[in-house]
């Protein structure tokens, strides 16, 4: 009789370890990136994989933030430099550059070029600022962070026109 409570009880304690887990892993879901000098989060679910740059095809006649075409196993990716998309300076084909890959969940074979990868980020507690029209979020140290909306962004007109 004892064994079946101990089996029980190691069950039972199994079951919340899991639950606690599961919610941890819950809590950190953006990716924190850096595009030039500014800080992005983008959600994990958003992205499919991260990976450094890939050998590039330039494309004639598209808009500066355009690097090109990228085979990444068999698939073609078109390449965005996000630095020069959202206004900024390019980003260095170089170093610590890394390429998100967007999700298969949108059937878009899109990569956005960021400067580094920052690592995960709990930004569940962090505080809502607004500037210039915008919300941003601040951390506890004080750096504010731009969220990436990826589903507006594929949905953005001047997004899908990559020729000039």
């Amino acid at each position: 009789m004892s064994k079946r409570f101990d089996l029980r009880e190691f069950q039972q304690q199994l079951l919340t370890r899991l639950q606690e887990q599961k919610t941890k892993t819950a809590q950190i879901s953006t990716l924190g990136v850096q595009v030039g000098q500014e800080n992005w989060l983008v959600d994990m679910p958003d992205i499919s994989e991260v990976l450094s740059l890939p050998m590039l095809t330039p494309v004639p006649l598209t808009k500066p933030w355009y690097c090109g075409i990228a085979n990444v196993r068999g698939n073609l990716y078109s390449i965005i430099d996000f630095g020069i998309y959202t206004g900024g300076t390019p980003i260095l084909h170089e170093g610590q550059s890394r390429v998100l890959l967007v999700g298969q969940k949108f059937a878009f074979n899109a990569g956005l070029l960021v400067s580094r990868v920052l690592g995960l980020r709990n930004s569940k507690d962090w505080k809502p600022i607004e500037q210039e029209g915008a919300t941003l979020l601040q951390d506890e140290f004080g750096q504010t962070w731009r969220k990436l909306d990826v589903p507006a962004l594929l949905d953005q007109t001047e997004f899908l026109q990559i020729g000039i």
